[in-house]
């Protein structure tokens, strides 16, 4: 590969010693089909340069890239499921490949992996992913990047020539491997495994490379455990905020999927929602409804409170309490912006900011079953000066009832930002982009039963056009 000059590799996470990691081998897949690769995010880190035998050389065999690691790491963690402690996870069919800087930012980033075989932690899994898992990530990252959350991105999925057994698809069926981009796949239960075994050694290391990398700004906090968590926290309120205002239901908000800076990753069971549902669950085996819609700020604080109480084996339970204490206005504060940029608006304030979030979350509720989630944003995207467009819409009739006279009403007091963004021909449709999972499911029947990614391909270049018309910009 010849090296393009914003290729950076700088492999960090094995300098911190063998007790997070374990060296492992990829599997040797009997194909490798390149059914996708993001040349823009590849763009970011140097490597769209790369023909498409190299990429499945690097991404399909994971050759180990140039100056790189020159192994896969499997990385070692344990956690909480569904609020069960479980010490026997860990990077189980997946694995930290690379590790290279951000063009522009410099943020370190890294390339991870998903089914690419067996780790001394699979459980006895077969270390696969199954294709449709693949696909269905792909198309949650880009539509989750189209809506402005923090999210990993796809980066490359790479058909295998295996066939899985599985218990919840029709089997035999199709496998894959899949690559993603995220800036840390160092999670929740990376802390608590240390904790449980009683290594405060391990914890304080763990604490410092993440501040060295993650958080240098912390380099010289008297409390470095306090203080990091205080900033786990403030990431944590706002990926929480972003997934309501998109409408997203992760689907197991364990604390082995949650990881320390703030970004969203490892897509399974996940649904965007219809129209507003609280109680809406996207995992059929989550039969509480631990993890539903309206039970997610629940559930990401719940998760701080077991992080904070690994950092507690390395530090006094006061600053950990205090920055806990700062999830609920964090949160609060995160949701408002959250919901002024989907609707691209400009800020008028806190309390005003606050009481226009109330407005469209009242809106969205009232509205009922005949107004569906994603297009109540795209209607009313730049507020006032969207008015004519969405009281002329398919939508119309239901925006004069009473449930929207107070949310147009607060509407009327916010000036849009960058209104020019509305010139872009995406917003002269009648309907918005979504991503249900009827939708999905189709996508996948058109790969399954014909082999056919037409669909596919044409569902993604449509997300990457509402993409730039939204113009989102992702708070990390």
């Amino acid at each position: 590969m010849p090296v393009a000059a914003d290729y950076r590799p700088d492999p960090r996470y094995n300098l911190i010693g063998p007790d997070f990691a374990d060296p492992v081998s990829p599997a040797d897949f009997p194909q490798t089909i390149i059914r996708f690769r993001n040349d823009r995010a590849a763009a970011t880190v140097g490597l769209e340069a790369l023909t498409d035998v190299e990429w499945s050389n690097y991404f399909g065999r994971f050759q180990p890239l140039p100056d790189n690691q020159p192994t896969p790491l499997a990385m070692r963690y344990h956690g909480h499921q569904f609020r069960v402690y479980n010490p026997d996870l860990g990077d189980g069919r997946g694995f930290l490949y690379a590790q290279l800087r951000e063009q522009g930012t410099g943020r370190l980033l890294d390339l991870g992996t998903k089914g690419s075989g067996r780790t001394p932690w699979s459980r006895g899994g077969d270390g696969r992913l199954t294709l449709k898992g693949g696909v269905r990530e792909v198309l949650a990252t880009a539509m989750l990047e189209a809506l402005g959350v923090p999210t990993s991105r796809s980066f490359s999925l790479v058909e295998t020539g295996e066939l899985l057994q599985r218990n919840d698809e029709p089997s035999p069926t199709r496998s894959a491997v899949l690559t993603r981009l995220s800036h840390s796949h160092i999670r929740f239960g990376t802390f608590q495994r240390h904790a449980t075994m009683e290594r405060p050694d391990l914890i304080r290391a763990l604490i410092d490379h993440v501040i060295e990398i993650y958080y240098p700004e912390l380099a010289a906090a008297p409390d470095p455990a306090g203080a990091l968590l205080s900033a786990v926290v403030d990431r944590a309120a706002n990926l929480t905020a972003r997934w309501m205002t998109a409408g997203f239901v992760h689907g197991v908000l364990n604390t082995d999927n949650m990881n320390i800076t703030g970004e969203s990753f490892d897509y399974g069971p996940y649904r965007f929602l219809p129209r507003n549902d609280p109680n809406f669950v996207a995992a059929y085996f989550d039969s509480a409804g631990l993890y539903s819609f309206g039970r997610q700020p629940e559930a990401v604080f719940w998760n701080l409170r077991q992080l904070a109480g690994a950092l507690s084996v390395v530090t006094e339970a006061e600053p950990l309490v205090d920055a806990l204490n700062r999830f609920s206005a964090a949160y609060r504060v995160a949701l408002a912006a959250a919901m002024l940029a989907r609707l691209g608006l400009r800020s008028r304030g806190a309390e005003a900011d606050v009481e226009l979030a109330n407005a469209a979350f009242r809106a969205l509720a009232e509205g009922g079953e005949p107004l569906r989630w994603e297009p109540f944003f795209f209607d009313w995207f730049c507020g006032p000066a969207s008015e004519a467009r969405a009281t002329s819409g398919p939508r119309a009739a239901l925006y004069q009832g009473e449930a929207f006279t107070a949310f147009r009403a607060t509407l009327t007091t916010f000036e849009p930002d960058r209104p020019d963004r509305l010139d872009h021909n995406y917003f002269h449709r009648s309907e918005p982009e979504e991503l249900l999972v009827d939708e999905i499911e189709t996508l996948w029947t058109s790969i399954a039963d014909r082999d056919d990614w037409a669909p596919f391909n044409a569902k993604l270049a449509a997300i990457e056009t509402a993409r730039t018309a939204w113009g989102y910009q992702i708070v990390r």
